[in-house]
């Protein structure tokens, strides 16, 4: 009788001591989810302020809402809107790019008799594109880009990107900036002046 009670015993410790087993395992595997889905939370949100720091303010303010929800679904609302305003300025700069396109194609068509410099100024929502095209001539003849850029810069402008290409006898200097001060903004008509003034030095 006792041999059978210890045998009972026995197993009923060891049935006792495989399901402790099974829990522990258990909750291991919801910890280590957690901590995954934490992470991927804390990536994904790092990549949404990086995304938005590449955005202007104004098309960022222009885009934002407001929610009134709880704590999470904030974020969750802030991370859609980074999104969406990311998609809004690729769709705004893909319309400008275009634009200067027509424009660099015009002004090429056109032969511009006197040779004089065309230079065409575009500012919006704090933004400024700007395209100077002048004829190609001696290297120490002709402007340099980096004194558009300076004109620019002098104006309270922020180069984003600046680029150029020769067509033909022409050199076409294509330049998206945006301003340093939203509030002050920029004056289209005083920067197409400099620049109209810079290239007659050329001339």
């Amino acid at each position: 009788m006792k041999s059978r009670k210890n045998n009972a015993s026995t197993r009923a410790g060891s049935s006792s001591s495989g399901g402790g087993g099974n829990c522990y395992s258990s909750s291991s595997s919801k910890m280590e989810r957690k901590d995954v889905e934490k992470n991927r939370r804390l990536h994904m949100k790092g990549l949404c302020l990086k995304l938005s720091s590449l955005i202007p303010s104004a098309t960022a303010r222009r885009h934002h809402h407001y929610s009134s929800s709880s704590s999470s679904t904030k974020e969750t609302v802030t991370q859609l809107d980074h999104l969406e305003q990311a998609a809004a300025y690729i769709k705004q700069l893909k319309g400008r790019i275009e634009e200067l396109k027509k424009r660099k194609q015009q002004a090429a068509a056109s032969s511009n008799g006197g040779g004089m410099p065309v230079v065409e100024v575009r500012c919006q929502d704090g933004t400024l594109d700007v395209v100077v095209v002048s004829e190609e001539r001696e290297r120490e003849k002709a402007v340099r880009l980096h004194e558009v850029i300076g004109v620019l810069e002098e104006e309270g402008a922020e180069v984003v990107n600046a680029s150029f290409s020769v067509v033909g006898d022409k050199i076409f200097y294509t330049l998206h900036s945006q301003a340093l001060c939203s509030r002050i903004g920029l004056d289209a008509s005083r920067v197409s002046h400099r620049l109209r003034t810079l290239l007659l030095q050329y001339y």
